[in-house]
């Protein structure tokens, strides 16, 4: 009987990952049971630069800085018709002999979205060389010159998976 049981719950799970897998087919989720890998901030140092693409009917824009401290620091930007929409702040950091990113959202006067001590945090799934998988967060080299961000977004319920195509800046 408990082999029934482990047959069904196992078939059971595998036809959720695969659900998952069709309706989000860039991005993973991270599983309890299994943790996050060790990697360090060397595994995805290429995320750094400028970059900017066509995202939400605007422009965004993101900037990464080169690895320091144990950290990599963000901004970024989205713009609609010439007027920024909103911001974030993020930042990549090595805890644990992993990686945790995090980031904070604000309105275009820096007033924030989260509470004033809350962040939205993503615990790392997997690390491929020039793809690196959060918790419904990834990041994607095509190139030196190009990479994807592929991210989960709940709007009132409904999850869907919406990617970023960014070009380095060229100054």
């Amino acid at each position: 009987m408990k082999k029934i049981y482990f047959f069904l719950f196992s078939f059971a799970f595998f036809v959720l990952q695969i659900n998952a897998q069709e309706k989000f087919p860039n991005t993973m989720f991270y599983d309890t049971s299994v943790g996050s890998p060790n990697a360090t901030l060397h595994d995805v140092a290429w995320i750094q630069g400028h970059w900017k693409g066509e995202a939400f009917g605007g422009i965004a824009e993101e900037i990464w800085s080169p690895p320091l401290g144990g950290s990599m620091m963000c901004v970024f930007r989205l713009l609609v018709n010439d007027k920024v929409n909103f911001y974030e702040i993020c930042t990549l950091v090595e805890e644990k002999e992993t990686l945790v990113l995090r980031l904070k959202h604000f309105h275009s006067d820096l007033k924030g979205w989260e509470e004033k001590d809350e962040t939205v945090d993503f615990k790392l799934v997997k690390v491929n060389p020039g793809k690196v998988f959060f918790d419904g967060f990834t990041f994607e080299r095509i190139s030196d010159d190009e990479i994807n961000m592929y991210v989960v977004i709940d709007s009132h319920g409904e999850k869907s998976e919406v990617k970023f195509n960014y070009h380095r800046v060229v100054k």
